[in-house]
């Protein structure tokens, strides 16, 4: 089989948000040292430490700040977006998208959204 056809089973994210979920998911498993593993695990196209590398350089470039960080792990540990119409999320919201748009670029340059 040819690389190019083993790319193409992979399931590519829809949006960086997803990424961002699976992301934390899947290095929370591989912290835990989780054994259970599906048989029909969804293949991705990217690695939890291609995560990593990502999010790492982003935020030594200068793209992604200290707050957005903090935002996308407390609201990426409760398995949700923050709201912009819940009054004390307000701000919260405002760098998660900015977070997201960030990240959603940098991975579809790399391919890994669609």
């Amino acid at each position: 089989m040819t690389q190019a056809a083993i790319i193409a089973t992979y399931e590519k994210f829809q949006n960086a948000e997803q990424l961002w979920f699976w992301f934390l998911y899947s290095r929370s498993v591989r912290n835990n040292a989780f054994t259970h593993v599906r048989a029909a695990a969804t293949q991705r196209p990217c690695e939890i430490l291609d995560v990593e590398t990502l999010i790492t350089k982003l935020y030594l470039s200068g793209r992604l700040t200290d707050e957005q960080l903090k935002t996308m792990k407390r609201f990426g540990d409760r398995r949700r977006a923050p709201h912009q119409h819940v009054w004390n999320e307000n701000r919260a919201a405002v760098q998660w998208t900015c977070a997201m748009n960030i990240l959603g670029a940098a991975a579809r340059q790399r391919g890994w959204i669609e």
